[in-house]
C-alpha cells in the first residue's frame, strides 16, 4: 500500500495526525523535522502523499517545498496549519502544495484530501510516461514494475542503451516488448530521436519490401510516386521490428544487407541509400528454433541476436498486477471521465489468481472494460465478468468473449511456420523423439558439426568461435568420431 508521510515537530500533534490517517485507512510513516522528511522522500519510492506542517524549527514547511522543487521531488503535498489565512496558504500553493487542512483534521476531511492527492499523483505519472514515450525519452525508470523477474530485464536495458548494437527481444505476445524497446532508446544516445515501429506480421508479403525500404515511382504499374520506407523514417533513431520471424525469406536477405552495410535499396531503384539506424527486433517465438528448421536465415539470426533480452510473461511477475491495475485505472478513468478510486480486495485477488495468457495486453483490456462497466467508485469482482466466467466454469471456454485459453510459453509451444503452402510443426530442439532431454555430449557434437560446415573446416576459426583451444577441438573431434572426415577433407 502507498504510504502517507506525516511531518510535524510536535509529538502530540504528530501522533494525533497519524491516528486519524490510520483510522481513515491509510498506511503511514512519520518525520519530526523538515530535514528528515526530505531524506525519507528521497529514500522511499512508496510515499504517495506528504502531510506537511508549515511551522518547524530546522527547515519549515516552505523550506521543504522549496527544496522539493529544486530537487525535482514530485510527491503531492497537503499543508497542515492551525489557522487558514491567505498569508500562509497562498505562498505554499505557489510552491506546489495541492491542498491544505486545518488542524485537527477529521478522518473524513483527511481521507478526501489524501485520495484526491493520490489521484493527482497517479495521473501525473500516467501523463509523464505518455509524454516520455511520445518524445522518445521513455527510460527504464518509467517501466511500471515491482517484480524481481523484471530486475534482469531492467539491468540488460541499461546495458543495451550504452551501445548501438542490434537487440533481440523475445517473449510471449503482449508482454510489453515495444515498451522495452522504447526504454532502450530513451536511455541511450538516441533519446529524443525518431522511434519507428513496424509489426512485420501485419504487412502483406508482397508489400513488406516497399514498407521497409521504400520504393520509387514506376517500380511497377501500381506505383505512381516515390515513397520512403521505415528505415529512412528511422534515420538517426531507432527502428523496432516486431514479429521479425514472420519476414519472408527474400526480405530477410535485404534486411541482412541493410544491417551489414548500413544501406538500403528502395524497390525499383538502381541506387543505394546510406541509413543510420539502431535496430531492435522482437519475436514471440524462439528465433533460433526458426533458424534451425530453415524458415529463418541463420546468418540473419546471428546478426539480430547480438544482445538478446527475454521478457517474462505476466504470470511470472504477479507483483506487477497491483501497480499496473492502479496505472490503468487512473488512465482509463481520466480518458472516460469516470470517477474510479481503485479496486476492491476481492477483485484484486481475482486478477492475481488469473493466468493472463495474453499478458499485459489482455490485462489492460480487462481493466478498460471494467472501468466502463463499474457501477461503484471501486472496481468489484462483478466488474470482471469474463474472469468470473473462466473461474466458475471450465466447460466451453471458447464461448467466453475474452479469448480465454491456457498460456503457452515460447519454449513449450509448437512452432507453426508458413512455408510454401504447408504448415510445419517444429519440435523443441533439446528434446529427443521419446521426450527425454538430449544429452550434452550429443548437443556438443551437433554444434561442432555445424561449426565445421559453417566455417569450411577452418580449425583456428572454429576453435575461436566455439571459445575453446585448438588442442581441445582436435580432442573432441576424435572423441566424437569426426577427425576421420577432417583428415579426408585435408587430404
Amino acid at each position: 500500500m502507498n504510504k502517507i508521510l506525516i511531518v510535524d515537530d510536535e509529538p502530540d500533534q504528530l501522533q494525533q495526525s497519524e491516528a486519524i490517517a490510520i483510522k481513515a485507512g491509510f498506511s503511514t510513516i512519520t518525520a519530526s523535522s523538515g530535514k528528515e522528511a526530505l531524506s525519507l522522500l528521497k529514500a522511499d519510492q512508496n510515499i504517495s502523499v506528504m502531510l506537511l506542517d508549515l511551522i518547524m524549527p530546522d527547515i519549515d514547511g516552505m523550506g521543504v517545498l522549496a527544496s522539493m522543487r529544486n530537487e525535482s521531488l514530485s510527491t503531492p503535498v497537503i499543508i497542515q496549519t492551525t489557522k487558514a489565512s491567505l498569508e500562509t496558504i497562498n505562498p505554499a500553493m505557489h510552491y506546489g502544495a495541492i491542498d491544505y487542512i486545518v488542524k485537527p483534521a477529521t478522518p473524513e476531511r483527511l481521507s478526501i484530501s489524501v485520495q484526491n492527492a493520490q489521484k493527482i499523483e497517479r495521473l501525473e505519472k500516467c501523463l509523464k510516461n505518455e509524454r516520455a514515450r511520445k518524445s522518445g525519452k521513455f527510460n527504464p525508470s518509467d517501466i511500471i514494475t515491482k517484480s524481481p523477474a523484471m530486475e534482469r530485464v531492467i539491468y540488460l536495458v541499461h546495458k543495451a542503451a550504452k551501445s548501438n548494437i542490434p537487440v533481440l527481444l523475445e517473449g510471449e505476445t503482449g508482454v510489453g516488448k515495444e515498451l522495452i524497446a522504447h526504454s532502450i532508446q530513451g536511455s541511450g544516445d538516441r533519446s529524443g530521436k525518431p522511434f519507428i515501429s513496424l509489426n512485420c506480421a501485419s504487412v502483406a508479403k508482397d508489400e513488406i519490401d516497399s514498407v521497409l525500404f521504400g520504393h520509387v515511382k514506376g517500380a511497377n504499374n501500381n506505383i505512381l510516386s516515390n515513397k520512403i520506407g521505415k528505415f529512412e523514417e528511422a534515420h538517426g533513431g531507432t527502428l523496432f521490428l516486431d514479429e521479425v520471424g514472420e519476414l519472408p525469406t527474400s526480405t530477410q536477405v535485404k534486411l541482412l544487407h541493410a544491417i551489414q552495410y548500413g544501406e538500403i535499396k528502395p524497390v525499383g531503384s538502381l541506387d543505394s541509400k546510406k541509413v543510420d539506424v539502431r535496430l531492435i527486433s522482437a519475436t514471440n517465438k524462439r528465433l533460433l528454433s526458426l533458424a534451425k528448421n530453415g524458415s529463418f536465415r541463420e546468418d540473419l539470426y546471428y546478426r539480430l541476436n547480438v544482445f538478446p533480452i527475454y521478457v517474462p510473461p505476466l504470470r511470472d511477475r504477479m507483483e506487477d498486477i497491483a501497480p499496473l491495475a492502479e496505472h490503468f485505472i487512473t488512465r482509463f478513468s481520466a480518458e472516460t471521465g469516470r470517477t474510479i478510486h481503485g479496486i476492491s480486495a476481492d477483485a484484486m485477488q481475482l486478477l492475481k489468481n488469473y493466468n493472463w495468457p495474453e499478458n499485459i495486453r489482455q490485462f489492460e483490456n480487462a481493466i478498460f472494460r471494467s472501468v466502463n462497466l463499474a457501477q461503484e467508485a471501486w472496481l468489484q469482482k462483478s466488474d470482471f465478468p469474463q474472469l468470473n466466467s473462466d473461474n466458475s466454469s471450465q466447460q466451453d471456454k471458447s464461448q467466453i468473449n475474452f479469448n480465454i485459453r491456457t498460456p503457452v510459453h515460447i519454449d513449450d509451444g509448437s512452432l507453426f511456420i508458413e512455408k510454401t503452402d504447408k504448415t510445419i510443426v517444429t519440435k523443441e530442439r533439446f528434446l529427443q523423439e521419446d521426450g527425454d532431454i538430449t544429452p550434452i555430449a550429443q548437443l556438443e557434437r551437433q554444434l561442432i558439426i555445424f561449426a565445421l560446415k559453417r566455417y569450411n573446416g577452418k580449425m583456428s576459426k572454429i576453435a575461436r568461435e566455439l571459445g575453446i583451444g585448438r588442442s581441445t577441438l582436435y580432442r573432441k573431434l576424435k572423441e566424437y568420431g569426426l577427425s576421420e572426415n577432417i583428415e579426408k577433407n585435408a587430404a
